[in-house]
């Protein structure tokens, strides 16, 4: 088969990822029902709602639309692939490279020429959220040091239609303005 069916019905290729393939509406509504930590939060909490507290932590900090844009789109790859807690993924090299090539496209599809700079960013806001996530709902510290966040993220329950329509909405903002710049 080689391809998987996604919420709009696309056969898509994940080991051979197609720009014109890749649909906002496929990563938001995947990406509301994908729970993080593998499922081992005290309640559901999404992917979607991750990257939703990842732009808005962007555009909190004065980072520019395209870091916003990209913290909202940087797991984008997991909805065709699935989300792989931190300590398995390491280990798996191909499934590193197969991640990378799909991310890549998602970010050349929505932002031209991401710059090592500004990808630099948007990690460092993922960390900076999930050190929040890991310690507002599981009252766990993961990191050595305490990230400055300037945004107040939601770690509650969302239900996942709320999630997918706040995805799209930052995200059809974001891109215009990208778009236009």
């Amino acid at each position: 088969m080689g391809y998987i069916l996604t919420y709009k019905k696309h056969e898509f290729y994940p080991l051979d990822p197609k720009i014109e393939d890749i649909d906002i509406e496929d990563i938001a509504h995947a990406l509301s029902l994908l729970c993080r930590a593998n499922g081992h939060f005290r309640h559901f909490y999404s992917v979607g709602i991750h990257s939703v507290n990842c732009a808005k932590e962007a555009i909190a900090r004065g980072y520019s639309e395209r870091v916003a844009l990209g913290c909202l789109l940087h797991d984008g790859s997991e909805a065709y692939l699935a989300d792989i807690t931190r300590p398995v993924k390491r280990h798996l090299q191909k499934y590193l490279e197969i991640e990378e090539v799909l991310q890549n496209k998602i970010f050349e599809k929505w932002i031209p020429c991401l710059t090592e700079d500004e990808k630099k960013l948007i990690f460092e806001i993922d960390d900076a959220i999930l050190y929040y996530e890991f310690t507002n709902i599981f009252e766990e510290k993961i990191f050595d040091y305490v990230p400055v966040l300037k945004s107040q993220p939601t770690f509650d329950f969302v239900d996942f239609s709320i999630i997918e329509n706040e995805f799209l909405s930052i995200f059809y903002r974001l891109s215009e303005s990208v778009n236009r710049g």
